[in-house]
């Protein structure tokens, strides 16, 4: 499928790489950028090879500064609702992919762009990275779902402190706060999100989806449901191919060969 505002490449090995193409606006979010990302993400989703989805913005400046400010402008509300609504839906087919998605941020991750990287099931981040919600100062507040994903991965706290504040956070204190896992340098990002990749890709195929499968919905569960999710995971495991292959291998102390079923 052809985009204009991202690109979407398979690296090998089933890791995908989708980079939000716009450059010349520091990739900031429009209708027609949101529209190709749920696309992107659901051509992802339909490819049973499918192991690992990295999202990182092109050029060196931003991953995405934000929002198309000059886009929403002139918007009514029932307009800002339906782009509100529009972003949600794109995040949300992401945050459900059934591979692991990371978000390689390499610059600013401003307002929208904050909300995208939080929609991954983690942030990978470059020195020069710098996060941030700093809707207020434009008279709205996040819409992209910034107010709920920061406070789930932050605490409330401190989610309702860079809201309302707007600040920005440079790479460093994102790890502390919890909202990013790694930071490198900006040189060696890419190849160190690759080599995580790769490492996820050279796993179990169905063990990793269950085990994401898993993670994210048990998190809203009580404790005791929540273990009954994984052990029903845990058991369908047993009727997979790859659990024998894993197992044998082990035992035979070689690398196994998954098939993905």
């Amino acid at each position: 499928m052809s985009y204009q505002n991202i690109v979407l490449e398979p690296i090998r090995n089933g890791v995908y790489l989708l980079t939000i193409n716009r450059p010349k606006v520091l990739n900031a979010l429009n209708a027609e950028t949101l529209s190709e990302l749920g696309m992107a993400v659901a051509n992802v989703g339909k490819d049973s090879s499918a192991r690992v989805l990295l999202i990182t913005g092109a050029g060196e400046k931003a991953f995405v500064a934000g929002a198309d400010i000059k886009a929403m402008q002139q918007l009514n509300p029932i307009q800002a609702r339906a782009l509100s609504r529009q972003a949600l839906g794109a995040f949300r087919a992401l945050e459900v992919l059934p591979v692991p998605t990371i978000a390689v941020v390499n610059g600013f991750a401003l307002g929208g762009g904050c909300e995208l990287a939080m929609s991954c099931d983690w942030i990978l981040a470059g020195e020069n990275a710098v996060f941030g919600q700093p809707e207020v100062g434009l008279g709205i507040i996040p819409g992209f779902g910034g107010t709920q994903r920061l406070s789930r991965l932050v605490g409330r706290a401190m989610a309702m402190e860079l809201i309302v504040t707007g600040r920005h956070v440079a790479a460093e204190q994102a790890r502390k706060i919890g909202l990013v896992n790694h930071v490198y340098p900006a040189a060696s990002l890419m190849e160190e999100a690759l080599s995580m990749a790769h490492l996820i890709a050279s796993k179990g195929p169905v063990a990793v989806r269950l085990a994401k499968e898993v993670v994210q919905r048990g998190q809203d569960l009580d404790l005791d449901n929540a273990c009954a999710l994984e052990s029903q995971a845990f058991g369908l495991c047993f009727g997979t191919t790859d659990q024998g292959e894993g197992m044998v291998a082990f035992l035979e102390k070689r690398q196994p060969e998954f098939m993905n079923q």
